[in-house]
């Protein structure tokens, strides 16, 4: 049976709201720099448009006269403004939009990649769980007050006062209420658990996770 770790849960007035149990396999995984990287390059390269593209000398209008004679005119010899060094002329060694960048991640390295890095976070204290952000009705005033709470019972500053995303917001559920209350406050960021990957978690330097015990339960699935 594997170990269990506890964590905190907090509510929205900041107060413990009890204690969730860890399951080991996510969040006291190993540090493996070299799998996160390898992952993470694969979703960055996942990401490449791949649209940019120059054209060759081959490919450039004109050129289909020599500019002037080869010889006698005390200038250096050339045989067509398609040329490289002509302004106007083709690119050498441009990029192709035929170049494809996308990589395989497998479903196994995302979910182990993803573990390592929640383990990291546990163990740098960067994870926050808090029973639920749902709230009645729109309003930030009410979304930054609720962060100021989290600040104090955490200590993490970024929460109430960065302004800059420095804090990564994971919800449990869709909620539009949720969504346009929180989303005006420039020290986050919202996404969904169901899409949470490595590239996101680390972009950022604290997690924020809402409706902690079913979160877990998603998560641990996810490595099933």
């Amino acid at each position: 049976m594997e170990a269990k770790i506890q964590a905190k849960i907090y509510d929205q007035k900041g107060k413990e709201a009890g204690k969730i149990d860890l399951p080991a396999k996510v969040f006291s995984a190993k540090w493996r720099a070299d799998l996160v990287h390898q992952v993470v390059e694969g979703m960055r390269s996942n990401k490449r448009a791949g649209t940019a593209d120059t054209k060759d000398r081959g490919e450039v209008r004109g050129g289909g006269k020599k500019p002037w004679k080869q010889k006698g005119t005390g200038r250096a010899r050339h045989g067509s403004i398609r040329s490289p060094i002509w302004v106007g002329g083709g690119v050498t060694h441009g990029p192709l939009s035929e170049k494809n960048y996308k990589r395989k991640i497998s479903k196994k390295m995302r979910a182990q990649a993803l573990f390592s890095v929640l383990s990291k976070k546990l163990k740098d204290k960067e994870i926050l769980f808090v029973d639920s952000l749902a709230l009645t009705e729109t309003k930030t005033k009410k979304a930054v007050e609720v962060m100021k709470n989290l600040s104090k019972a955490s200590g993490w500053r970024p929460l109430a006062n960065s302004k800059k995303p420095r804090v990564l917001v994971a919800l449990s559920d869709r909620s539009e209420v949720t969504e346009k209350s929180f989303r005006n406050l420039p020290q986050l960021e919202i996404v969904f658990l169901k899409n949470i990957n490595p590239l996101d978690v680390l972009k950022y330097q604290y997690l924020l996770i809402e409706n902690g015990e079913e979160s877990v339960k998603f998560l641990e699935s996810r490595g099933a």
